[in-house]
């Protein structure tokens, strides 16, 4: 039976299950877990008991409420749930959110910073190669090194621990950058990066040691006590008013099948038309689905026995849903930048990186986990094509350069142990041998057109 994660929407996050996080989605669909788009607002301990955990992908421009926090805070303690924060460059302050009013009664708090590297990065000083994992934790297990785009620091403020720090080289230096906490019978995560599991860019998802990253937060996250509820049959089934109906499954259960009225009223502030044109389209989907849950129960209808088949004589066509035109507007994602002079502005993407970002981090891990494999059309690359890709290696290549260089500083500073020593520059002379090997094999690809 895999294990429920609510992934919020009520709180205008930006990061969504089906427009940026879809990979991580299908990722964990497959490997044990079940995603689901929670609408419920306000949250509460009882909204929240199906799940084993709750996810807060960076709110933006939005703030949960002084009661959800109780509630979840509850849930947390109670009922063993496991709670992740994911935040971005700035903060609540820079994000005009408030994930640190919650995230503070577990002993962590999200600073108003973005965290920058210019010796350590893969290509931009905001996108820093992290390579500090102290102390051992289930989380950072099998982790070699994490890129952490666009993200800010954390700070520790009662029992929280934090498992992964940016480096000496970083601004700022040797900050927490994960943190976990494990109060009562739940347990609580909190990343400065949502970008770092985002869809298809540099640094995200698509990073080697990602992909175990999020398999080992979210395994961790589902605690003893949820798993003793589970096996004593306690967790309650999930509702169709709790998810966005894009997450129902195909054969319609017997509840969503009855007569029964489902409440799906919430609260939401609207300040752009944008953010309303997206809450259009969320209706829509939903009205489409229910659309289609319908037509499948009549063709199940027709083929049953003769008694449920007179149904069919009953049951008018459905008109198709209502096309909700949007206002007449410049089209604006839900995930730009805000104009608020608060915010960090970030610098813009380099040309190396569109060409293909999964080069870049093909040789930082060589413990894989079972991670999701995006096929790509072949075709032959173009000169142009190959000249991009051998500067984004040469870029990656310069960078193991200067992590070898600072690892053999840490050694003869006599903070690096032999056997921690040994097997890192071990790894960094592989994945140095490899990207050359890539660099060469460009060379001659070159050479022939």
């Amino acid at each position: 039976m895999p294990y429920n994660i609510a992934f919020d929407i009520a709180h205008k996050p930006r990061g969504r299950l089906d427009e940026n996080f879809t990979e991580l989605k299908d990722f964990l669909n497959t490997n044990g877990f079940e995603c689901y788009s929670f609408l419920e607002a306000p949250i509460t301990q009882l909204s929240l008991n199906p799940y084993d955990v709750l996810v807060f992908v960076c709110p933006d421009f939005s703030k949960i409420s002084p009661l959800e926090i109780s509630e979840i805070i509850n849930w947390v303690r109670e009922d063993g749930g496991g709670l992740l924060l994911l935040s971005h460059a700035g903060g609540d302050r820079g994000r005009n959110s408030n994930l640190s009013e919650l995230s503070q009664n577990f002993g962590m708090s999200f600073e108003n910073d973005q965290v920058l590297d210019e010796t350590y990065n893969l290509g931009m000083e905001n996108m820093p190669v992290i390579t500090t994992f102290i102390p051992p934790h289930p989380i950072s297990n099998g982790i070699s090194s994490l890129c952490f785009r666009s993200g800010c620091s954390l700070m520790v403020l009662g029992n929280a621990i934090p498992i992964v720090s940016s480096n000496e080289t970083s601004e700022p230096f040797s900050s927490p950058l994960i943190c976990v906490s494990e109060p009562d019978n739940g347990r609580v995560c909190a990343i400065g990066s949502y970008e770092i599991f985002r869809d298809k860019i540099g640094c995200g998802f698509n990073s080697d040691d990602h992909a175990s990253l999020a398999f080992n937060i979210f395994t961790w996250l589902v605690s003893e006590h949820r798993l003793d509820l589970r096996a004593n049959g306690e967790i309650p089934d999930i509702t169709s008013n709790q998810v966005n109906s894009s997450q129902f499954s195909e054969t319609p259960s017997q509840e969503h099948s009855t007569n029964k009225k489902v409440d799906i009223e919430f609260s939401m502030k609207i300040s752009r038309k944008s953010e309303l044109f997206e809450l259009l389209k969320i209706f829509q989907n939903q009205i489409n689905t229910i659309k289609t849950t319908v037509d499948k129960l009549i063709k199940t209808t027709e083929a049953s026995e003769d008694e449920i088949a007179e149904l069919k004589e009953n049951l008018a066509p459905l008109p198709p849903p209502p096309i909700i035109e949007p206002p007449i507007i410049e089209p604006v994602s839900i995930f730009e930048e805000p104009s608020d002079p608060t915010l960090t502005q970030l610098p813009p993407k380099p040309v190396e990186l569109h060409s293909n970002p999964s080069d870049i981090f093909s040789g930082f891990n060589k413990t894989q986990k079972p991670k999701k494999t995006i096929s790509q059309p072949k075709k032959k690359p173009k000169k142009s094509e190959l000249l991009s890709q051998k500067s984004s290696l040469e870029t990656k290549l310069n960078s193991i350069n200067n992590l070898l260089e600072f690892v053999e500083k840490k050694y003869a500073a006599g903070k690096l142990d032999d056997e921690s020593y040994a097997k890192r520059v071990k790894q960094l002379k592989n994945d140095i041998k490899k990207t050359q090997s890539k660099i060469d094999d460009i060379n001659r690809d070159i050479n022939h057109i």
